[in-house]
């Protein structure tokens, strides 16, 4: 399978220390052995999951779509809930 990444969550992933990189990490291994793990959303975007895990004891939420032959995961979005789905629309 494989991941590809946005340019705005490599944006995102660079604003992280090193053990925090580590447990996104393991989220995203998670959402790899099973893609239906996050909520699936609706609306403006329909066809988009989101992964809610914990960082630094700090809520964070992970975007991330993937195609139904289960060859590639795209990962999105990375952050806080604060403007992500706003952000996540544009």
């Amino acid at each position: 399978m494989h991941v590809l990444q946005t340019s705005v969550f490599k944006r995102n992933v660079k604003r992280l220390r090193k053990n925090q990189k580590a447990e996104l990490d393991t989220a995203i291994h998670e959402i790899i052995q099973t893609p239906h793990l996050g909520d699936a959303k609706v609306g403006d975007l329909a066809g988009v999951r989101v992964h809610k895990f914990s960082i630094s004891n700090q809520q964070m939420l992970l975007a991330y779509s993937w195609d139904q032959d289960g060859e590639a995961i795209t990962l999105l979005a990375l952050g806080s809930h604060e403007n992500f789905y706003r952000d996540l629309k544009r």
